[in-house]
């Protein structure tokens, strides 16, 4: 056949596809959601996108390239209107060839999940095809940025695929489950029913979405907002676009006297708007987020003192160590802001809290990312072993009443001073009084700067313009690591 006789064929064949069934599309409309090419277009600068196998129609997946903000990046929707965008064979097929085009380009990856599922009739070949898809996913994680949107069903082993990826954003439509909530009511004998048990506000509160958003639209701008932030692989350099003086003073940091809102303290140390909380809903008396401060992006975890003074529990330590992990993968700083009274201990076996602990202190002794710590209030413990000990940062410095001791004040006065209190006439007026001696004359960030644990006791009003300085100082740092294939980090 010509290509004169040939090209009518092609063109009504594409137009059929762009436009597809209407009817289809009308039911994703009525939900409030955008087609699968809505959402790449979305996503991506205007004409930018490059759709890849255009006519391998029946796949149910959408995919291509395109740019953010000018850089390349890689994509693929899942399409519900086309077969549920049920996973088989020609789906992966699809999938697997714009991750490897990011592997080899070196670019990030951005997947769109909205699948009813696998490909019954493909059997164990779906099944395959998602082993396929999770395997490289694998392969890809540390090497370039993946984010993942939760905008339909991402339910079995999808579910999987979403959590390998480095960020989760999941929108009010999305659910995200590893069984449907039929085979959770018959498994535990309560009825519950698919928002309950994969909504984003579950997924938000269990720590399986990074990121909720009110729709598509949303968790788009999001998405983009973060890549625009992030380098686009592992060897990239750092990005830097100054638009805050690095060197501003925050003069009301210096009018606190109690911590009462860490996550505000952050805000106004970061560049002006670049602020983004991540697992804000999960394991709350930790804080972790991506934001700028001089132009830089860094990756911040912070105690919350106002939960539980700041105490380091389970999933804190995990949520905290994953985000360091991820920054150490992209040379992207790590900044700590600490105010913890240590390890939330209670009368339960202690073997999971340890082990969490250590995985926190060996993502941040692992991390070859510049590191940089400031000690706002209490250190206690292991939260100033993983958090800001010499250790696992690069530079340490302390607010004024810093207090940096292996136990709170008052066990430790209870502990080495507590002859002093018995036969007080007034006990309690005794306890204060060392209590106060023993956080001024031993456990203060002075002493500790003076001998070299911390680099300086400096003002909060300057604390944005040390932390940039001090970045910029190591943004040429280079470790060697000792020869091996990798560690045994404690899960």
């Amino acid at each position: 056949m010509s290509v004169e006789r040939n090209l009518p064929v092609v063109r009504e064949r594409k137009s059929a596809i762009l436009t597809g069934d209407a009817a289809l599309i009308a039911e994703q409309k009525k939900l409030g959601k955008l087609t699968a090419r809505e959402r790449v277009n979305a996503l991506l600068d205007p004409n930018s996108f490059v759709e890849l196998d255009v006519l391998n129609a029946d796949a149910g997946v959408v995919a291509g390239y395109g740019t953010i903000e000018g850089n390349e990046v890689y994509v693929y929707a899942q399409d519900l209107t086309v077969g549920g965008g049920a996973v088989g064979q020609k789906h992966a097929k699809k999938v697997l060839k714009v991750m490897e085009l990011a592997q080899k380009t070196g670019c990030p990856i951005v997947a769109m999940l909205d699948s009813a599922g696998a490909k019954l009739d493909e059997g164990v070949a779906a099944l395959d095809a998602y082993a396929q898809i999770a395997a490289k996913a694998t392969a890809l994680s540390g090497v370039v940025p993946q984010i993942a949107l939760i905008l339909g069903p991402c339910g079995g082993t999808a579910s999987v695929i979403a959590e390998i990826s480095d960020i989760t954003i999941q929108s009010k439509h999305g659910q995200l489950f590893v069984a449907g909530p039929l085979v959770v009511s018959a498994v535990s004998g309560k009825k519950v029913d698919m928002n309950e048990i994969a909504g984003e506000e579950a997924s938000a509160k269990s720590g399986a979405a990074i990121l909720t958003a009110e729709g598509d639209e949303h968790a788009i701008a999001k998405a983009r907002q973060l890549i625009a932030m992030l380098p686009q692989n592992n060897l990239d350099e750092a990005l830097f676009a100054e638009d805050d003086d690095a060197a501003r003073i925050v003069n009301e940091l210096n009018d606190i006297d109690e911590i009462t809102d860490v996550r505000g303290i952050i805000e106004k140390i970061a560049d002006k708007g670049s602020y983004t909380e991540l697992y804000a809903e999960f394991a709350t008396s930790m804080v972790t987020a991506i934001a700028k401060i001089g132009g830089r992006t860094v990756g911040i975890i912070a105690n919350d003192p106002t939960k539980d003074g700041g105490r380091l529990t389970v999933y804190g330590c995990k949520k905290a160590a994953k985000l360091v992990t991820f920054c150490d993968a992209f040379s992207i700083p790590v900044v700590s802001f600490v105010d913890s009274e240590g390890m939330k201990i209670s009368a339960a076996p202690q073997g999971e809290l340890a082990r969490a602990g250590a995985s926190l202190l060996y993502a941040m002794s692992e991390t070859s990312a510049p590191k940089v710590s400031v000690v706002l209030g209490n250190a206690i413990g292991m939260s100033y072993a993983a958090m800001a000990s010499k250790a696992v940062a690069d530079m340490t410095y302390a607010w004024p009443g810093a207090v940096i001791s292996a136990v709170t004040t008052p066990v430790a006065t209870q502990m080495l001073l507590g002859d002093e209190m018995t036969g007080s006439s007034d006990p309690i007026a005794k306890r204060k009084e060392l209590e106060e001696k023993y956080a001024a004359d031993i456990a203060d960030g002075v002493n500790a700067a003076k001998n070299g644990y911390v680099d300086d006791v400096i003002e909060p009003a300057d604390t944005r313009k040390v932390i940039s300085a001090a970045i910029e100082m190591l943004s040429g740092k280079r470790e060697s690591a000792i020869a091996k294939k990798h560690g045994n980090l404690p899960l």
